[in-house]
């Protein structure tokens, strides 16, 4: 992808085990000129921006410079709508075949580990020589089982760097180092020898191995390692769900016959066949049948929508009743859900602020621990009475608490999970910078028609002036509105064409920034819209009709014919069915609603009171919607947008926090910062909600992997935790973690 003179690409980065790995790969890309890197260790990928002198095989190397692989999204298969869906499901398909390998290797290290952990532990089962079974026993546990651990140290140390693996390698090597000495050097590997297990250092007088150590650590990370991959393939199931949706194959009509092609053969224009229970292939307009469409996968809504002749219909949804000719819209990466796949894969590829802080301590936290480990030896040894097997007891056990697995799952998993949630429920996330601004906001400001109104509106009433027909009013006004894409327009073109087919052609048109439309229309001059952009006089019979509109809360359409009024156009709208419920839901969440809307005073006020809102700002132009954002913001309110047409784009922009009615105009939803696939206003407050406990799953992640580190160093340092407890803690934190991230998973919608 191509913007502006820079590139952006997805690479596929393997190898790394911990934050540190992110973060050392994402530094060593971004020391290339022009180019920023945003590594993501739970995705395992990397997203590069880069300008064009920048070659993607530079990036590659670059990482294998940097001790990890690296590679280019494979080939995608075109699904009608999924552009990263082969790359997702690819990922997937890796972390199966990842937690496979680890649960291979957590089976045979537990099988060996768990004889040496009972002899250890239980000095009435120590027979003769039990010292050097449990050494049979461990060797392999170490060696094999610990060679990922091991083969990464290694790696990392010839680059002149140091990772959780290292903490691992080194913590389990010195535990199995030590028993081999003292098992072939002092009196631990004489016959009769008996060993008394103790949590807390303690001298005993008695020999000691750490066999039990070397081999329970290990298995403990394996089966950190197996269920992390576990959870990673859960936390993205949500997205992998959404890119499967599409059909693979669609029944086309060729030559006045259907012939059945596969999916990437179906071209814009093309009309295809629907069958009742099929998937509808690719976004579309209904030419032919009726039927409902069950869209729930896509927008949540459980309820399935009536279709027919000229509506539209979105890929990837169902067809429920009837059977439906079909002429393709947007095909391939331009569908509904090929945008919403990529705005979650997106989202799901960034880091929150807070995370960057993680990303830095994590990357420095390596050393730290190290040089912390050899600190507690020596404090042990020359400080201490106690013996050398308590000094190295600390010292090990500082090594393997420490690992920062959790603070790098922290956020990616949290993301992973709600965004994916999110897109079930038809919710689509931007990016985890949102989730902040849905914690603060506190101001709701709501457009008016497509937002809190269903947006078709309708021609109630036609007012004429003197000397001029219904007939004629009908032909010049509606010639002109045809030209507009506002809803108001649209009622009063489509009421025209029903009324006085066909219509002429017009010419000179002009949009004049929401007060209106001009145009010359059968050699007319013809404007359309507010009467005080007008600036015409009007009579009373027309001023009367005019403001029993707005006192009934309709919408009166001004229409000059050669410099003259020439009669009132009424059209109405109606409130959508829940959006009081929505706007009491919005309130519930401590966010004041406030009705901004181009539209005239007492319709506004009409509807407002309809569905709950006290502060209305009415008879606002498009480009004063956001200076009433920024009055708002001025004021120290942090405000959401909701809105769907172009005009809102400006002020979803504006606003804090931008949710775009995903019915809307595609300019209104990429200038937003949460997107409502559905119409349904409720979405609006199921959103914020989401991103929020989003947030919070993200800040509890965080405090715990913080705290873990914070509270467990002193204790190991101390003495206070053996080494088998440390590495059960260390495995349990980061899977913890995963596991808390999960929770969203089980998010509910009020709807």
């Amino acid at each position: 992808m191509n913007t502006g003179g820079m590139n952006t690409v997805t690479l596929t980065v393997g190898g790394m085990t911990c934050a540190s790995c992110a973060a050392r790969v994402e530094k060593r890309l971004n020391r290339i000129d022009g180019v920023v890197a945003t590594v993501n260790f739970a995705t395992e990928q990397a997203t590069v921006r880069y300008p064009d002198h920048v070659d993607p095989a530079d990036l590659i190397a670059a990482i294998e410079a940097t001790g990890y692989t690296a590679s280019l999204p494979a080939p995608q298969r075109d699904t009608g709508g999924a552009p990263a869906g082969a790359a997702t499901g690819a990922a997937g398909d890796d972390h199966d075949a990842e937690a496979e390998r680890w649960r291979r290797r957590l089976t045979i290290s537990a099988a060996l580990s768990i004889p040496v952990v009972v002899l250890s532990m239980i000095p009435a089962l120590q027979f003769t020589h039990w010292q050097w079974l449990a050494l049979t026993l461990t060797s392999p546990v170490v060696v094999w089982g610990a060679w990922p651990f091991h083969r990464a140290a290694v790696a990392n140390l010839r680059h002149g760097t140091a990772t959780m693996d290292t903490l691992i390698s080194l913590g389990v090597t010195a535990a199995y180092l030590w028993s081999l000495w003292a098992l072939f050097f002092t009196a631990a590997g004489m016959p009769g020898m008996t060993m008394t297990f103790t949590l807390l250092p303690a001298d005993t007088g008695e020999p000691h191995i750490y066999l039990e150590v070397a081999a329970a650590v290990t298995t403990f990370i394996i089966a950190g390692r197996y269920f992390e991959a576990r959870a990673k393939r859960q936390s993205g199931a949500a997205l992998r769900a959404l890119l499967d949706m599409g059909a693979n194959d669609v029944a086309v009509l060729r030559d006045g016959a259907e012939k059945r092609v596969p999916i990437g053969e179906l071209h814009v224009g093309d009309v295809f066949v629907v069958r009742p229970g099929e998937k509808i292939a690719t976004d579309g307009e209904v030419v032919a049948g009726n039927s409902a469409v069950d869209a729930s996968m896509l927008t949540g809504e459980s309820v399935p929508v009536e279709v027919g002749p000229g509506d539209q219909v979105v890929g990837a949804t169902v067809n429920v009743g009837g059977h439906l000719q079909v002429r393709a819209t947007r095909v391939g990466a331009d569908t509904q859900l090929a945008q919403m796949a990529r705005l979650v894969t997106e989202a799901q590829s960034g880091k929150a602020e807070v995370q960057r802080l993680a990303d830095r301590v994590s990357a420095v936290f390596v050393p730290i621990v190290i040089a912390l480990s050899a600190l507690t030896l020596a404090g042990w040894l020359l400080l201490t009475d106690a013996p050398v097997s308590a000094a190295f007891t600390a010292a090990v056990a500082v090594l393997i608490i420490a690992c920062p697995c959790a603070l790098g799952l922290a956020t990616p998993t949290a993301l992973l999970v709600g965004t994916g949630r999110g897109a079930q429920l038809g919710i689509l996330i931007k990016g985890p910078q949102v989730l902040e601004s849905t914690r603060r906001i506190d101001t709701v400001v709501l457009d008016k028609t497509g937002t809190v109104t269903t947006g078709q509106m309708s021609v109630t009433s036609v007012h004429v002036a003197d000397g001029l027909s219904e007939t004629e009013l009908l032909r010049l006004a509606g010639a002109v509105e045809h030209a507009s894409e506002h809803p108001i327009a649209r009622a009063v073109a489509t009421h025209a064409a029903q009324t006085v087919p066909p219509l002429p052609e017009v010419s000179d048109f002009e949009n004049h920034g929401g007060n209106g439309v001009s145009g010359r229309v059968d050699g007319h001059d013809v404007r359309v819209g507010r009467l005080a952009w007008l600036g015409l006089s009007a009579g009373d019979r027309l001023r009367n009709a005019a403001a029993q509109a707005e006192a009934a809360g309709h919408t009166p359409v001004w229409v000059a014919v050669d410099g003259r009024i020439a009669g009132v156009i009424v059209v109405s709208d109606t409130v959508k069915d829940h959006a009081a419920e929505a706007i009491a839901e919005l309130r519930a969440l401590g966010a004041t609603p406030v009705l901004l809307t181009g539209d005239n005073d007492r319709a506004a006020r009409t509807v407002a009171a309809q569905v709950g809102i006290d502060d209305v700002i009415a008879g606002v132009l498009p480009a004063e919607k956001v200076d009433h954002i920024k009055q708002l913001q001025d004021r120290g309110r942090v405000v959401a947008m909701i809105g769907d047409g172009v005009n809102d784009a400006a002020a979803l922009a504006q606003a804090d926090l931008g949710l775009a009615i995903g019915t809307g105009t595609d300019v209104a939803i990429e200038a937003s910062d949460l997107t409502l696939v559905t119409g349904d206003l409720r979405a609006a407050p199921d959103a914020i909600r989401l991103g929020r406990a989003t947030l919070r799953t993200i800040k509890g992640n965080l405090f715990w992997a913080f705290a873990y580190n914070v509270a467990a160093l002193p204790l190991a340092a101390a003495g206070l935790l053996n080494p088998l407890i440390a590495g059960a803690a260390m495995a349990f934190s980061s899977v913890f973690v995963v596991s808390n991230s999960l929770r969203l998973r089980r998010f509910t919608p009020s709807r």
